[in-house]
């Protein structure tokens, strides 16, 4: 903060604001529901995907299952990564993600009504610059609620999630971290919310110092603005779906 006036980020955004948001819809033919999310430079992959089954703990039980998958292209990233594939194994990262993924698409749906069927929500991370979590979720939702409508399901949607980073970096409280804030910050927060106000998850992490009430609350006050400007593009993008 210079005077009264906030200091522009390296990218020109003030403190409080987004990078560019937006939505490609139906870019895969296949499938049910599909969108490229961008975060500003960060892009995801989200394809929809409906089926007439449920795992085997819900067979006979007459509700649905929403899940997901999530992944990061080897030229995602400034240097190339291996893809886990070859590696025969996912690692730790892509296991907490793409759980933390599903878990807020579940939140969204009512499974007792879906009736015995998976909705799997695929999110691979075309390119990354910080975000790509928070990218996959607020996309993925897209991607699931555009196969919903499609499909005549849309009255089985209860809530849109959102998902937004915040941090503090040099102290100072910032939305929507690229990566060379996120790589630098002292505190990392992701936030996932419902446009009803109550939060999925929050994941808090003091990277350099540890962080007092306060400067958590303004955090989490700057997270609910920033998912505000979320759903209202969720809902615009949304209202272009032919039913």
């Amino acid at each position: 903060m210079i005077g009264n006036h906030p200091q522009a980020r390296a990218d020109g955004r003030v403190p409080t604001q987004l990078r560019p948001v937006r939505f490609e819809l139906a870019v895969q033919k296949w499938a049910e529901g599909s969108c490229i999310v961008h975060f500003g430079d960060t892009r995801v992959l989200c394809a929809a995907t409906i089926a007439d089954r449920v795992p085997p703990h819900l067979r006979g039980k007459g509700t649905g299952w929403v899940t997901a998958e999530y992944s990061m292209l080897p030229r995602a990233t400034a240097e190339r990564t291996d893809r886990e594939s070859v590696k025969g194994k996912l690692g730790g990262r892509t296991h907490e993600i793409q759980r933390l993924i599903g878990r807020s698409l579940r939140d969204a749906v009512d499974l007792t009504r879906l009736g015995e069927r998976t909705i799997t929500v695929d999110c691979d991370v075309l390119q990354a610059d910080g975000g790509t979590r928070t990218a996959s979720i607020t996309g993925g939702w897209v991607a699931m609620a555009a196969a919903m409508a499609t499909f005549g399901m849309e009255r089985h949607l209860v809530a849109k999630v959102a998902a937004i980073s915040v941090g503090l970096v040099d102290g100072e409280a910032l939305l929507d971290l690229d990566y060379s804030e996120d790589s630098r910050a002292d505190v990392d927060f992701n936030v996932v919310g419902t446009d009803a106000g109550t939060f999925v998850e929050v994941q808090g992490t003091a990277e350099g110092k540890a962080f007092d009430r306060a400067a958590m609350d303004g955090l989490m006050d700057l997270a609910t603005s920033g998912l505000a400007d979320l759903f209202a593009a969720q809902a615009e993008i949304l209202a272009t779906v032919r039913r």
